[in-house]
């Protein structure tokens, strides 16, 4: 590194130590010259892709921190964020040079940014859930990391394309939401607009132009408003600063798409602000605007009384302005105005314990109760993926703020009704929940709450849990989790019961011999075979016909020799007096026992073999069975053919699988009737929102069941129909 590039960082050290020193008097400002050397020789020659020493964007980092009034401990962290990523420096190392404190923000980072998993999306997606755990630690690591990203933000130009569009797309769906939340709107701003230049750049440099056009013509309508409202005030004997804002450009972009505008068509894009002294001014001050212009309905809002979940806190108001022009107007005291522009950063100092009184305690803890929320849900998900998901819909949305009968506000995505609020409350809640109030009148549950809303969930210890036509009215994705999650144990537990009956069932079908195969160890061991660790994953899989039972018979075999008596060739002949005519004809012998195997169920029409068992004769097969296959000795294989007379009807099973709509299995069975196809049982489930129905039926021959699944096909819904 060449004198000029220390000489420009010195410079910036010198004005971040002015900064603490100012902020934080007591702190002993020479650790921060310790850990600027430390940073220095740890990366050495280490360059950026632009060439410049890569010393300078951690001090960059530290250097925007500082203006946000963060603690020394948190700017020492930032000139330290890459050391022990890249260099020899080890976290042992940091803890002797520093302290425990910052040590763990650095390492915490660090492992935060390894990660290793095959797919990028899940890289991603348990990187966001790392990121949001690190802040139930310490969460001046979220905001060290913020920083981080807006420096490399600020620099992307020196990426190749590919990597400008990977990184802004992901600095706008999570790291800007993320800033927002922590109620940092300038560098959730600034992180927008950056990644809108490098995703959309024509669109963004057309937008760019179009602002600064309408800038210059208004120039003066705003300064004329912004004088005639410090008149009034100052008539009303009001202390007020007052002031014109433009919104950010990715702000625009989004109210163009939204409304389906032309920029021209968006009267918005700037507002005026009015920061006061105290509350009862912003009121005051609220009246004045009102009594001068006309308000437009529905556009005032009370963030002071509610804020938003981040801590945000303004009077909102949007009214026919000068020249009749709708002007927005924000209204917000000092402390109000820090708050939402720096977030936690501006109350860090409270939890530090800069500030003693208990209340500002609170108000911090207050404005990151989403955050710990969040931590709680980031256990409850199968995978990071879901969590991710799950974030991106239900708090990085827009919102609405509604109330508890007991005066708590929650905050749900907008859009969302009384059913989200329930299961934001408890599971148990939403599962139980029969019906609502909102302000005390009863309200159907598809409802769109409203800010400000008090809602009282009604629930019954007999409900039966919730409808899947829930999962069309709910908005918040934490909702549609829950109500998917309790369908999910519920067929869970309907397919393990029927798994367990089917293999109740086939093994009674075997004798009484067999009966002891039914014991538990004889069970479990069957289960283990096929790599189960328990009975209730192995009857599940039967259940859901993921298991054959013929393969599971065979296994059986294989298990336990003993039960299974030696095999006995000798083919067993019926007793003529006894005799009952028959639908298959064995080649070359008469008066022979048979049967028709259950792993294939075949039907006149189907190609079949015969195959010699043990004391029942023959085992008819369609020839295209798997187990036939499995037959090692080709000599137990014996020709069979249908009679050309049908004297019985055959038990034949099929799977239907059909998009989800109510009363689909209606006419699904409809054909059954029309043919006049008995059935004998049927069943249904729902897997990835499409329906399953499995019917047992009986008919006589296989032309009659091909008719029977040609009709079925002409249902619209139908998109397989299988033989089981």
């Amino acid at each position: 590194m060449n004198n000029l590039d220390l000489r420009e960082t010195d410079n910036k050290i010198d004005e971040i130590k002015q900064i603490i020193h100012e902020k934080y008097p007591e702190s002993d400002v020479s650790q921060i010259d310790k850990a600027y050397q430390l940073a220095v020789t740890a990366h050495g020659d280490q360059k950026r892709r632009s060439g410049e020493p890569y010393i300078i964007h951690p001090v960059e980092v530290a250097y925007i921190l500082a203006q946000y009034k963060m603690d020394m401990e948190t700017v020492i962290a930032a000139l330290l964020h890459d050391v022990i990523e890249d260099t020899k420096y080890t976290y042992d190392d940091l803890v002797a040079e520093f302290n425990e404190g910052i040590a763990y923000m650095v390492e915490s980072i660090s492992k935060i940014t390894r990660l290793n998993y095959q797919s990028k999306e899940e890289s991603q997606a348990e990187y966001i859930r790392k990121m949001v755990l690190s802040m139930s630690n310490d969460i001046r690591i979220i905001i060290i990391k913020l920083v981080d990203r807006l420096h490399n933000m600020r620099t992307l130009e020196y990426m190749t394309t590919a990597k400008q569009r990977e990184k802004s797309r992901e600095t706008l769906d999570i790291y800007a939401p993320i800033a927002n939340r922590l109620g940092i709107q300038s560098i959730k701003a600034e992180l927008e607009d950056l990644a809108f230049q490098y995703l959309q750049p024509e669109t963004y440099a057309a937008l760019k132009e179009q602002v600064a056009r309408k800038r210059e013509k208004n120039q003066n309508y705003i300064n004329e408003t912004v004088k005639l409202i410090s008149d009034k005030l100052k008539d009303s004997k009001i202390t007020a600063k007052v002031y014109g804002r433009e919104k950010n450009l990715m702000s625009i972009y989004r109210k163009m798409k939204k409304t389906d505008s032309t920029f021209d068509e968006i009267y918005d894009y700037y507002a005026i602000r009015i920061i006061t002294e105290n509350v009862s001014d912003c009121y005051s001050i609220l009246g004045d605007v009102h009594m001068t212009w006309n308000v437009i309905p529905n556009r005032m809002k009370d963030y002071i009384n509610v804020p938003k979940a981040n801590g945000y806190q303004s009077l909102h108001t949007t009214v026919v302005g000068p020249n009749g022009t709708p002007l927005e107007i924000q209204i917000r005291t000092q402390e109000m105005h820090e708050t939402n522009e720096f977030g936690v950063a501006a109350h860090w100092k409270y939890k530090e314990g800069r500030v003693s009184t208990k209340q500002k305690d609170k108000k911090f803890d207050e404005e990151i109760s989403w955050l710990r929320q969040l931590i709680d849900w980031s256990n409850n998900f199968d995978s990071a993926s879901e969590f991710l998901e799950t974030m991106k819909m239900d708090f990085f949305n827009e919102e609405v703020y509604v109330y508890t009968p007991n005066g708590e506000v929650i905050e749900l995505p907008n859009g969302s009704c009384p059913i989200d609020f329930a299961y934001r409350i408890h599971t148990d809640v939403g599962n139980s929940c029969i019906g609502a109030k909102v302000n005390d009148k009863i309200v159907p549950l598809n409802y769109t709450l409203q800010l400000g809303d008090i809602v009282t969930i009604l629930t019954s210890k007999t409900a039966r849990g919730p409808s899947r036509d829930w999962l069309n009215i709910v908005k918040s994705n934490h909702a549609k989790t829950k109500i998917k999650q309790f369908f999910k144990r519920a067929e869970r537990q309907e397919n393990i019961d029927r798994g367990r009956e089917i293999l109740d069932t086939e093994i009674r079908k075997l004798g009484s011999s067999y009966r002891e195969l039914l014991k538990q160890q004889n069970l479990e061991k069957l289960a283990y075979s096929f790599n189960y660790q328990n009975l209730d994953d192995f009857y599940l899989n039967i259940g859901v016909s993921t298991l054959n039972t013929g393969t599971i018979l065979k296994k059986l075999q294989l298990l336990f020799p003993e039960i299974f008596k030696k095999e006995d060739e000798e083919l067993i002949l019926t007793n003529p007096s006894k005799r009952k005519k028959t639908d298959i004809l064995v080649s070359g012998i008469d008066n022979i026992q048979t049967h028709l195997a259950q792993c294939c169920k075949p039907i006149p029409g189907d190609n079949i073999i015969g195959v010699t068992t043990k004391a029942n004769g023959i085992s008819i097969h369609r020839s295209d069975c798997p187990n036939i296959k499995n037959i090692h000795n080709k000599d137990k294989l014996v020709d069979v053919k249908w009679n050309d007379t049908n004297y019985n009807k055959y038990q034949v099973g099929l799977y239907i699988e059909t998009f989800t709509r109510q009363g689909s299995l209606l006419e699904i069975l409809k054909p059954f009737y029309d043919l006049n196809i008995p059935i004998i049982s049927s069943s249904s489930k729902t897997v990835n929102d499409n329906d399953i129905f499995t019917v047992d039926c009986e008919v006589k021959n296989l032309e009659l069941l091909q008719q029977l699944v040609k009709e079925i096909y002409k249902v619209p819904e139908v998109l397989k129909v299988n033989r089981i």
